[in-house]
């Protein structure tokens, strides 16, 4: 507990201030009550002990909002709690926490416990958590964490051309850098001299401390049973012996820091950090370090930098978006299907057997002017350029990550630690044991026999979700297929619809309602999935934290990609491949006649699906991260005594924010790597992807910033020095992006069929695609029709349409593929291998002129490394000499004493 004294001294104020209490309630009740009861008794006497307890809380509100233990000195560094069990394990678990806050006085950590009476529930316990200066200077060393021992003469890389221009950007200089750059030297307590320590309580950074703290809680025993020593926080948590441990926040987001309490961070982040007012503002980079530590703060670095090159992107994207739409009206293809003359009298074949009817194709008017705004000439060039682009992202964010290694003194970074710490579910499920080839030390072991038949339950478990994801897909499918005839008889009985009829077309309606369907069961297949991939990498009994994010990432992503982008994948390579022709149709089943694309092709109904799956999630996801906790902390605060936070201390004010946990910033990433896939697997139809990105991420940033200020506890802080397997993620999509979009523009797109028929089939000079239209429509006769798909209505006209290159009804070999069939089909081929070498070659092209580490970052760290060694040296040196000088001075007097003691003895005789 700390000086005896000095809690002596404490309980004593205590007993003083109560006594104080009971007087003032009585002195209240005497003069106060007398005023109000007159008015009317009953509401008197209400307000009369409401303002009696407001009173009592405001005498008491500077401890009650303090962030240090009662003597008002000592800092809290981090807190738990627990409540009474009243089950059969209530004396084991409370053995164990007795056990557990011993061992951890015996670190040398001071504790401070609150009992239940003082907690604004009645029932919870809070241990509160003071490292004193011994205990962090010792792990400081054992953690290897640096610190400075000099300031740095290296100048800031601040300048950047037209910096002037981004002033309005800029935060205040004390927010984006709130201390200088130090040289800096990991930490030992046998030279504390040599390192900047101006303030004890101040010179070790509070995520550091926290970090301290929670390093000894994992890893103090708490007893032996089954005859295995047991430890750990983690395990205690998972007991269910302590309800929570979390780092305390500084002090309240909406205000600042009053004396004697240290400046509130928490503060400046939501001022400068989680207002949306402030989007268009960098972020305070070093100050999220400082409070959150390095994981966390990578992951706004990351997702700042993806933002700042979506900019880019989305210009570019914008730009083609208007080129299309500015040239829409000279587009020959649409001209020439809205033309009465052209489009109105082409016959085309009935899309669905018997209940449709035959249509003409001006009716998709309006849909072949949309399908132009993505698919025109300049969605070749966005293709080429968001391959080059997403090169340039990954080149210069390994520069920057570079730079941030440099920033963070993480250039010699070692796996943390607690990363690499066994996990208290692996200990608990090992039965045997061996010897560590490292550490020379006995430690738990799992055989891999143990281990086989889970992984095969894993994998089975995997491939099973991922087949439901597919068997979905095919029941949306067949959802399309078997109403699109109930829309197309439907809008046409329907004298009501005449003028809707114009641009909300059976195709479209059938693609929207099939595209909403399928979001909503991508949202409710991945809420499922979640828990089981959770638990199912629980029972692989990972041995260490690291593996089970290595595991469970690897099983949300390849489940999520599955889920997300399937359905795109059908549409854009799939969907009217496989149809066959009138009288010969492909059916699923036997029983749903394959899908066709509109005469215009399949890219309208990818953009479709690509916009209403990327943007309902994007904004679901925002809405699900905004609303939660913020639902979840309102109910937490409604079970309590009271709903003010005014009312009751700062450590029960953060237990009743939700916990962030281990995987928050695991599901963070996922869901940024998911948007980047929409960004570049199939940008190529859909220029807008990009911004729609850009705005989504302005916003996520701010909810990120603001939920994690306001709504969640403060996480442990933990080291990285980069986004780690998710970069490796982001390599294979790059890659992947590079085909998918050049097999878009090959087989989804309009483009290749337009370009052969431009160059080998048009006869027309002066306007080269007049004629286009009917040229890519081949013929068929309705006699050829099998009378079980065929309309029942008689018609005058002897032939329809149907978009595919096939022999005409007169040829000899009517409809087989025709030679401009295998033509197009060269030329798509062509393209293909042609766009592919061109952007890989590129891309290794550019990764080869961008270096990994910029070349100033090289020369600051060689800089820095021989400073610090001078450093090292001369200090090293100086204390060498100052003990050769105090042993030649020791030396000098012992002799001067011999000396004396000679003489004496000759002048004695």
């Amino acid at each position: 507990m700390g000086d005896p004294d000095v809690l002596e001294m404490v309980q004593e104020e205590g007993r003083r201030a109560s006594r104080e209490e009971r007087f003032f309630e009585q002195d209240l009740s005497s003069r106060e009550s007398s005023f109000l009861i007159s008015e009317e008794p009953r509401s008197a006497k209400r307000y009369n002990l409401f303002l009696r307890r407001r009173l009592m809380f405001k005498k008491d509100e500077q401890s009650k909002d303090s962030i240090f233990f009662r003597d008002g000195i000592r800092q809290i560094d981090f807190v738990l709690s627990y409540v009474d069990d009243i089950k059969k394990e209530a004396e084991l678990k409370a053995e164990r926490r007795k056990e557990f806050e011993q061992n951890l006085r015996k670190t040398g950590l001071e504790l401070e416990i609150e009992d239940k009476m003082n907690s604004e529930d009645g029932k919870t316990y809070f241990v509160k958590i003071h490292a004193p200066w011994e205990v962090l200077v010792t792990y400081a060393e054992v953690l290897g964490i640096k610190m400075p021992i000099k300031e740095s003469d290296i100048p800031r890389a601040d300048k950047i051309p037209f910096s002037c221009m981004l002033g309005p950007l800029k935060l205040p200089r004390n927010v984006k850098h709130p201390h200088a750059e130090y040289f800096t030297a990991q930490f030992t307590r046998h030279r504390q001299e040599l390192f900047l320590i101006e303030d004890e309580s101040s010179f070790f950074p509070s995520s550091s401390r926290n970090r301290i703290v929670y390093y000894i809680l994992s890893r103090c025993p708490f007893g032996i049973e089954d005859g295995k020593k047991r430890f750990g926080i983690e395990r205690l948590l998972n007991s269910h012996t302590y309800s929570s441990a979390f780092p305390l926040h500084d002090g309240q987001y909406w205000k600042p820091s009053e004396p004697p309490n240290p400046v509130n961070k928490r503060y400046t982040l939501c001022q400068n950090w989680a207002r949306f007012s402030y989007f268009y503002k960098e972020q305070p980079f070093n100050l999220i370090r400082d409070y959150y530590g390095e994981k966390i703060g990578i992951y706004f670095v990351f997702l700042g930098f993806y933002t700042e090159m979506l900019f880019f992107a989305a210009i570019v994207g914008l730009a083609c978006f208007i080129y299309g739409l500015l040239s829409m009206h000279d587009n020959s293809s649409s001209t020439e299907i809205c033309d009465p003359e052209i489009g109105g009298q082409i016959i085309m074949c009935p899309l669905c057997d018997v209940m449709c009817d035959y249509w003409r194709l001006n009716s998709t008017c309006l849909a072949s002017k949309f399908s132009h705004l993505f698919d025109n000439e300049s969605t070749v060039f966005f293709a080429i350029f968001m391959g080059i682009w997403v090169t340039l992202f990954l080149e210069f964010w390994k520069q920057r990550q570079a730079r941030l290694e440099y920033e963070w003194d993480l250039v010699d970074f070692e796996e943390e630690q607690q990363q690499l710490q066994l996990r208290p579910e692996f200990e608990a499920m090992c039965t045997h044991r061996k010897i560590n080839a490292v550490t020379k030390e006995m430690e738990p072991y799992l055989p891999l026999c143990s281990r086989i038949p889970w992984y095969f339950l894993s994998g089975a478990t995997v491939t099973l979700w991922m087949s439901l994801v597919i068997a979905c897909m095919v029941a949306v499918i067949v959802y399309r297929l078997s109403v699109f005839a109930t829309f197309a008889s439907f809008m046409e009985s329907e004298a009501s619809l005449k003028h809707v009829r114009s641009f909300l077309t059976p195709q479209i309606t059938t693609s929207l309602t099939g595209s909403c369907l399928n979001f909503i069961v991508i949202l409710i297949l991945n809420f499922f999935y979640e828990r089981i991939s959770a638990w199912i990498t629980k029972m692989e009994i990972p041995r260490t934290h690291q593996e089970y994010e290595s595991s469970l990432t690897l099983k949300m992503f390849l489940f999520q990609f599955v889920n997300f982008y399937s359905s795109c994948f059908y549409v854009a390579f799939f969907k009217g491949k496989f149809v066959g022709y009138p009288g010969k149709y492909t059916y699923l089943f036997n029983v749903w006649r394959s899908e066709e694309c509109d005469p215009g092709g399949c890219l309208v109904e990818l953009t479709t699906q690509l916009t209403i799956i990327m943007t309902g999630k994007q904004v679901f996801g925002n809405i699900k991260e905004a609303i939660y906790p913020l639902v979840l902390n309102w109910w937490r605060r409604r079970k309590a005594r009271t709903n003010s936070e005014k009312l009751y201390s700062r450590w029960e004010q953060d237990h009743d924010l939700e916990t962030f946990g281990s995987l928050g910033l695991f599901y963070e990433y996922l869901e940024t790597v998911i948007q980047f896939g929409f960004v570049t697997l199939f940008v190529a139809s859909f220029p807008l992807a990009p911004l729609l990105a850009l705005l989504n991420n302005i916003i996520e940033i701010r909810v990120d910033a603001w939920k994690l200020t306001t709504q969640y506890r403060r996480p442990v802080a933990a080291k990285a020095h980069s986004i780690g397997v998710w970069q490796d993620i982001l390599y294979g999509m790059a890659v992947l992006s590079v085909a998918t979009n050049a097999f878009i523009v090959a087989f989804t797109s309009d483009m290749i069929p337009r370009l052969v028929y431009y160059y080998a089939y048009s006869k027309n000079a002066i306007q080269p695609m007049k004629g286009y239209v009917n040229n890519s429509l081949s013929i068929f006769l309705i006699a050829d029709f099998p009378n079980h798909t065929v309309p029942s209505e008689k018609r005058d006209f002897t032939t329809c349409r149907y978009r595919d290159y096939r022999n005409p009804p007169d040829h000899e070999e009517k409809y087989f593929h025709s030679m401009q069939y295998w033509h197009v089909l060269a030329a798509k081929m062509t393209f293909i291998i042609i766009m592919e070498h061109v952007v890989f070659l590129m891309k290794f092209l550019l990764a080869w002129m961008i270096p990994d580490v910029p070349k100033d970052v090289v020369e600051r760290i060689k800089r820095e490394k021989l400073m610090t060694v001078k450093i090292l040296h001369d200090f090293e040196l100086n204390k060498l000499k100052e003990n050769l000088r105090m042993n030649s001075s020791d030396f000098a007097k012992h002799l001067m004493i011999q000396e004396n003691k000679v003489h004496l003895a000759k002048s004695a005789t």
